[in-house]
C-alpha cells in the first residue's frame, strides 16, 4: 500500500502520492517532529507513515476537500492535519471496543 512513499532530501520530507487526486503530498520533516517528539531520521519517518498510512491517507483527503484543492495540485500536511486524524482513529477505536 505505501509503495510511493519516499523521503526527499531535498526538502526534507515525507512524500507520499494522494490516490485519486493525481498529485503528491509532503510532510515536512518539522511535522514529523512534532508527531514524534524527538528529531526523526528519514528512516523515523518513513516508518511512522507505515504505521498510521491510513491517518495520513485521510488528512490529505480532509485537506482537499476542505480547501477545495483541485486534482492533479500538491499539497502538503501539518502535524496538526495528521494529529486531528489519529484523535479520530483513537476516538472511533475505543468506542468499538465499549
Amino acid at each position: 500500500m505505501n509503495d510511493e512513499a519516499h523521503w526527499r532530501d531535498d526538502i526534507a520530507s515525507l512524500i507520499f502520492s494522494v490516490r485519486g487526486h493525481g498529485a503528491i503530498c509532503a510532510v515536512h520533516r518539522g511535522a514529523l517532529r512534532t508527531l514524534l517528539g524527538a528529531e526523526p531520521s528519514p528512516k523515523d519517518c518513513l516508518g511512522y507513515f507505515l504505521r498510521f498510512e491510513d491517518a495520513f491517507r485521510a488528512a490529505a483527503a480532509a485537506k482537499i476537500a476542505r480547501k477545495g484543492i483541485p486534482a492533479g495540485t500538491n499539497l502538503h500536511l501539518t502535524s496538526r492535519d495528521i494529529a486531528r486524524k489519529l484523535i479520530e482513529d483513537a476516538q472511533i477505536g475505543r468506542g468499538e471496543q465499549s
